[in-house]
């Protein structure tokens, strides 16, 4: 038995062996990534949970149009030799134009990449950020985060911890949860079961948390409409 946590592990794992199990807890498109032929039937010897962070992306920058109207351009911190990177900085390309804003990639290959980086953000004058979860993203998240907020960008994550950190908001599926799932799938194949027949599964618990120490240090006014429907507001 093979665990994965994220895409790219699967990836790795796969290309290994396509006879031991694999199990991945967090994929934003695992068609799309090539980890199985389908979701109802995976059809190898892989396995897991969905993220949906390629669905939820649109959303994301939705939510954070609504809290800084005036946002125009977007910085979009991500590793481009991530194939969920990839997937997700296209959905919200897709979704940029409805909602009036203008997607500027800013490409990360190391953790060393974040001074240059931040340099980027400020020659192309964004006025918001979006953090795209992916392994080296989320390893300088706490440098991401002071920027946003040394520079007064209100910053959108997918996960959790990211508000918690500090930046301004985090909506998404609950990681921890579906960590916990994709035990339940480890066990179900260690008794006999093949992954080949063991359907993808979608998260089930979503979360919308809100920093309103962050918003205080950048300036921000929360709607208060949509403090009422935060799952958790950090005061």
């Amino acid at each position: 038995m093979i665990f994965a946590p994220h895409t790219n592990a699967a990836l790795a794992a796969r290309k290994a062996t396509q006879i031991i199990p694999i199990v991945f807890a967090v994929s934003a498109d695992p068609i799309g990534a090539g980890l199985v032929a389908s979701l109802r039937q995976p059809g190898s010897n892989v396995t897991g949970l969905m993220s949906m962070n390629t669905e939820l992306a649109a959303k994301r920058l939705a939510l954070l149009k609504e809290v800084a109207p005036r946002t125009s351009r977007v910085a979009i911190f991500v590793d481009l030799d991530n194939v969920s990177d990839r997937q997700q900085l296209n959905a919200l390309k897709r979704a940029a134009t409805d909602l009036k804003v203008v997607i500027v990639p800013i490409a990360l290959s190391v953790p060393d990449d974040f001074t240059r980086a931040f340099i980027d953000a400020r020659r192309q004058d964004v006025n918001a950020a979006m953090i795209v979860p992916s392994p080296l993203t989320i390893q300088i998240r706490s440098r991401i985060v002071e920027f946003a907020a040394e520079s007064a960008l209100p910053t959108m994550d997918a996960e959790d911890r990211g508000a918690r950190e500090g930046a301004l908001m985090s909506y998404g599926p609950s990681w921890a949860d579906n960590f916990r799932r994709a035990a339940q799938l480890v066990d179900r194949i260690l008794k006999g079961a093949q992954p080949r027949d063991l359907p993808v599964e979608q998260p089930t618990k979503f979360e919308l948390v809100i920093n309103m120490k962050t918003a205080k240090r950048i300036g921000l006014s929360i709607p208060p409409a949509l403090r009422v429907r935060a799952d958790q507001v950090i005061e």
